[in-house]
């Protein structure tokens, strides 16, 4: 899980009505105070200014950041580029670009813990998956041949 972060002064500020309109209604949705929801808009929106082509998708409370254009989160290409062992190489056997993959890295430099865990959710081992999951069956795919 991701360490907390260090909290900044408070202060004041006021919005749009539009702008109050939406905030009040996100906490009503999400069941969180309106500070909390202008905190995560805020942060999500300095990240994209941060590293243009990345955006956020996902439930509130999971938003992962992900590469525009290529519709893969940020720790999928990360992966992907420790899978192909070079960006020259991942471009040329994906249908991704040399900025996509340059903006991903970019933002893993800046956010290691948040792609590092999504990273290990994704290679948990199969035994803890079905500790978590016993009703989930697996399957093995044998090569063709």
């Amino acid at each position: 899980m991701a360490r907390p972060k260090a909290k900044g002064e408070p202060f004041s500020i006021r919005l749009s009505l539009a702008t109050e309109r939406f905030v009040e209604a996100e906490a009503r949705r999400t069941r969180r105070p309106k500070g909390a929801i202008v905190e995560a808009l805020t942060e999500e929106a300095a990240r994209m200014r941060r590293f243009p082509g990345i955006a956020f998708r996902g439930e509130d409370a999971g938003r992962e950041a992900w590469v525009v254009g290529s519709g893969l989160d940020v720790w999928e290409i990360v992966e992907m580029l420790e899978d192909h062992g070079a960006v020259k190489r991942l471009t040329a056997e994906t249908h991704l670009t040399e900025r996509q993959v340059a903006v991903a890295e970019a933002y893993r430099e800046s956010y290691p813990d948040e792609i590092d865990e999504a990273l290990a959710e994704n290679r948990r081992p199969l035994d803890a998956l079905r500790e978590l999951f016993p009703f989930v069956d697996s399957f093995e795919v044998e090569a063709p041949g």
